[in-house]
């Protein structure tokens, strides 16, 4: 039936290494790329554990860079992103990101808004960094759904949202809500048959069950009409993820401190 996921970053590293993860991971990355086929040009963040989904955009964005909040980490620190290059990945506070105002054109928000202490503050934050007209794509439990009872997997920890929810949540936000989306209709189970039909669930979830997607994607733009300017923010100091290895019993993994100093986060390559 398969172990509880610890919602942590490696816990969520080890989710998406396991068969399911990485099933779940190709379903979404479809998704993802069929609301944004490409950002060529672009600078995009990705907040939460975005990780194994910025890549669908690495080739032509001006800048990436992977935002995990402090809690998420346990204090074990956070695997750098991405795994070859340049590190693009920083820990951060979720209600105050170390980013200047309307530093970047576009958000991913991935293992991140149901988990935060408060949404509406990391939302803020969210919009603050936004550039006028930016995007943000939220990806949340969706609560009709079986994943969201199910502690084995990243989808059944923390507060889930109906789309309802979402929509409310990001308009109070200050967002407009432009498109509502659903994904992961495949059973939350690790059976190879369940994972071998995954293209058939999710094109009959589609069709006939839209509203008990494992997931809740909504695409929402920043509103900024009838807005009083506040005073600039300027960038923060921001801890960035080094990379040392583990070896064990022949096999290594990536571990990651976050220096005593302090540095700014790059682009990535």
């Amino acid at each position: 039936m398969g172990a509880e996921v610890h919602f942590t970053a490696w816990g969520l590293q080890g989710f998406y290494d396991a068969p399911l993860g990485a099933v779940t991971r190709r379903i979404l990355r479809s998704r993802l790329r069929e609301i944004w086929p490409e950002l060529t040009g672009q600078e995009v963040l990705g907040l939460g554990h975005a990780g194994p989904y910025l890549r669908l955009w690495r080739r032509g964005a001006a800048r990436l860079v992977s935002a995990t909040p402090v809690a998420l980490t346990a204090g074990a620190g956070m695997a750098p992103w991405p795994p070859d290059g340049r590190c693009a990945a920083a820990l951060v506070e979720e209600d105050h990101l170390p980013f200047a105002d309307m530093s970047f054109d576009n958000i991913l928000l991935v293992h991140g808004l149901e988990a935060a202490e408060n949404a509406r503050r990391l939302l803020r934050e969210a919009w603050r960094v936004l550039r006028p007209e930016g995007r943000l794509l939220a990806v949340v439990p969706n609560r009709r759904s079986p994943w969201a009872l199910l502690e084995r997997t990243p989808f059944g920890h923390g507060q889930p949202y109906s789309p309802g929810q979402l929509a409310r949540l990001l308009e109070r936000s200050m967002f407009t809500v432009e498109r509502r989306e659903a994904a992961l209709f495949i059973p939350p189970f690790g059976l190879r048959p369940l994972l071998g039909g995954a293209r058939m669930w999710e094109a009959a979830g589609r069709s006939l069950a839209p509203r008990f997607g494992g997931v809740a994607i909504i695409e929402a733009r920043k509103a900024v009409m009838g807005l009083i300017p506040a005073e600039p923010v300027r960038a923060r100091r921001v801890r960035v993820a080094q990379a040392r290895w583990i070896v064990a019993d022949g096999a290594a993994r990536p571990a990651a401190r976050a220096p005593g100093g302090a540095a700014a986060a790059g682009g990535a390559d």
